[in-house]
């Protein structure tokens, strides 16, 4: 059982960190990324074709704005994709939300906007 995440950049980390301070607690292995699908889509298909082969791996997307990061892994890739994206109010999430949960079809993406919920909804998906 291993979470990948993918932030959109390294601005994202505190918003990461919110998730792996829980997943820390519960027992489950991850390892980041920062890499834009938007400005770096060659580097976040090189961090899911070096994931290919593994078993029992879920990715998570950590982006805001325009959040291509999520529909780009969960396309091009066969694996579980869950978005947290970040937030700074409730204004900039109305604005921006759409992005994360307008998908296209085959490219299933699940969406949850607060960082413990996502990593409680991960440990119920591992089982843990």
């Amino acid at each position: 059982m291993k979470v990948i995440i993918i932030m959109g950049s390294t601005s994202d980390e505190p918003h990461a960190k919110k998730i792996t301070d829980k997943l820390d607690e519960y027992n489950i292995n991850w390892e980041q990324h920062a890499a834009s699908a938007h400005k770096e889509p060659a580097k976040v298909l090189e961090i899911l074709d070096s994931n290919s082969s593994e078993k029992n791996i879920l990715y998570l997307t950590i982006a805001g704005r325009s959040n291509a990061l999520s529909g780009f892994v969960g396309a091009n890739s066969s694996f579980p994709t869950l978005a947290c994206p970040p937030f700074s109010d409730k204004t900039d999430m109305l604005v921006n939300i759409h992005s994360t949960l307008q998908m296209p079809s085959n490219t299933p993406v699940l969406t949850i906007l607060d960082p413990g919920n996502c990593a409680l909804a991960i440990k119920r998906i591992f089982g843990a």
